[in-house]
């Protein structure tokens, strides 16, 4: 492969033959996978916490059915 240095820019080489701009610095990717890894993570735990405010609320809501058939029975 054939790269050529991106004026202005130490860590971005162009490749020549596809037109392509790529970053090679590799604390800068590694740093992007771990934000990437985090949003990931904190998406995760909001879908866990919908889903256990889903299951709460179907709880109480049978309690709810079942109070009432007690009270009215």
């Amino acid at each position: 492969m054939n790269y050529s240095n991106v004026k202005g820019h130490t860590d971005l080489v162009r490749d020549n033959s596809t037109g392509a701009i790529l970053n090679n610095d590799t604390s800068q990717y590694n740093q992007y996978l771990s934000q990437r890894a985090k949003r990931k993570q904190g998406s995760e735990r909001i879908d866990n916490m919908e889903n256990d405010l889903k299951s709460l609320k179907d709880d109480i809501n049978e309690i709810k059915s079942l109070l009432r058939a007690l009270s009215n029975g």
